[in-house]
């Protein structure tokens, strides 16, 4: 350890007690277990699917730990982080009855073509670097895919400027906790300190969360004791529903939810809303200025259909998007808690001999999407797999009964509710931007960087940059 260092660990320790008497202990980590990797399609079908009651409990977040240590030990849990059961249940249910059942679906075309005309404006005026190019893609696709999934959430009533400071702080957020180890224990001194630094940055997001969500809340609350409008057309912002809810309590009653489980559950479905949709449309961008063939293709197809529909009908943009989560799951890892008595189900796909208790699991969402036994040329960007004829005929974004072979939205009991939103979204804000603009690489780059980063999600190492100019004659 050279000098620097030493003087770095002296101040981070200093830091840290002096942090310690201002505000106590530093929270516990999470039990230390070990962690296991599955690549193998057929064990993870035998555990999430055969299997799901015994495989349907994640390790405990890191975070929502440390939240309860400075809150005496009270969990605020979001759907992710929920052990599954009674709890678990009711929240999936009221997320997926109303908000995110499909016959809601038609309900974001209006949004979506506000948030298409914002965002082919963006664009077409975005500042260019030396090249020609625009290099911040990824926010405005964040921008737009947000604002719809945001309006979903608070219906029409929350302003332009509370969205975007919205926005905002879920983008820190998302940065923030993809910097924290999410499971397991820190080894040395100077890892323990670094993390409890992470978590600290995360307390202070938390406190901002609340600051800008229970304004809405209450405001959504107020309205409680008299039939409450839906917003144009029909929608039911998913706050209404979180006002409404009574989950299970200990005594075997039924309570409302507290305002710190309101904040989490909006914190996940805005996050996680975007998230996954941003990524994913990101890679499919990357891969159309890869592959100027398949964009020409996917514009042929696009330019004669209604984008606000652009689901129905587009065969091709329906394989675009699948193929680009099969190479690129916006969850690259699904995680969950093993128990010693159903460690002989993961037999066969466990690299040595499986422990004696309790363990973590990773199941490879990114391994399994790319498995050279059940994919040809499974490195080659090739919507075509999906079209008839194709390896990937009749895949979806869900795994069947039978089988996995691509689970970018995780597989059992604990799918993603959103995966319809997901991928309404991806769909028509992927068909606009292809009908509007020529995407190109920047000047003087031979390809792109297609090198992965996983971190909250599987995002790209090197955000998108590349050229992209307003077609001349819009469909």
């Amino acid at each position: 350890m050279d000098q620097h260092e030493i003087l770095v660990l002296l101040a981070l320790l200093l830091f840290g007690l002096l942090a310690v008497f201002r505000r106590g202990p530093a929270p516990p980590p999470p039990p230390s277990l070990a962690m296991h990797k599955i690549a193998h399609p057929a064990i993870a079908h035998r555990a999430l699917v055969d299997n799901a009651d015994a495989f349907s409990n994640r390790p405990p977040a890191r975070l929502h730990v440390a939240l309860a240590a400075r809150r005496g030990g009270q969990r605020n849990d979001n759907l992710n982080s929920v052990a599954h059961g009674p709890h678990w249940r009711a929240l999936r249910c009221n997320l997926t009855a109303d908000t995110l059942h499909p016959s809601r679906l038609g309900g974001l075309v209006p949004l979506q073509r506000e948030a298409v005309q914002g965002l082919v404006a963006a664009l077409s005026s975005a500042p260019r670097g030396r090249g020609e190019e625009v290099t911040e893609v990824h926010q405005h696709l964040y921008g737009a895919v947000f604002s719809v999934v945001a309006r979903v959430c608070f219906g029409d009533a929350v302003d332009e400027a509370h969205v975007h400071a919205m926005r905002h702080v879920i983008q820190r957020f998302q940065i923030a906790i993809g910097l924290v180890k999410p499971f397991t224990s820190m080894g040395s001194v100077m890892e323990k300190l670094v993390e409890w630094r992470r978590l600290r940055r995360l307390f202070a997001i938390d406190v901002r969360l609340k600051e800008l969500f229970l304004p809405p809340i209450e405001s959504r609350r107020r309205g409680v004791q008299s039939p409450r409008p839906r917003d144009d057309d029909g929608r039911h912002p998913y706050v209404d529903s979180l006002v409404d809810l009574r989950i299970p309590d200990e005594d075997g009653g039924r309570r409302a939810l507290r305002d710190d489980e309101m904040v989490q559950l909006i914190s996940e479905f805005l996050g996680a809303g975007t998230g996954t949709a941003v990524a994913t449309l990101e890679w499919a961008l990357a891969h159309l200025v890869d592959k100027p063939e398949v964009q020409e293709k996917l514009r042929g197809e696009v330019d004669g259909g209604e984008v606000s529909r652009a689901g129905a009908g587009m065969p091709y943009l329906h394989a675009v998007v699948l193929e680009t989560l099969r190479m690129h799951p916006p969850l690259p890892v699904i995680p969950r808690h093993v128990h010693a008595d159903s460690v002989g189900v993961l037999v066969g796909g466990m690299a040595g001999p499986p422990p004696a208790g309790d363990f973590y699991v990773n199941f490879s969402a990114g391994d399994i999407g790319r498995d050279s036994k059940i994919w040809k040329d499974p490195d080659e960007f090739l919507p075509e797999r999906f079209l008839t004829g194709g390896d990937g005929e009749g895949i979806g974004p869900l795994p069947g009964p039978k089988q996995i072979r691509m689970m970018p939205f995780g597989a059992g009991h604990r799918f993603c509710p959103g995966v319809g939103m997901a991928m309404v979204n991806m769909k028509c804000f992927l068909a606009a931007l292809v009908r509007e603009f020529e995407w190109a690489p920047p000047t003087g780059t031979v390809a792109i960087d297609l090198t992965e980063l996983d971190s909250f999600f599987k995002v790209m190492k090197k955000p998108l940059s590349a050229c992209v100019t307003r077609r001349t004659k819009s469909i």
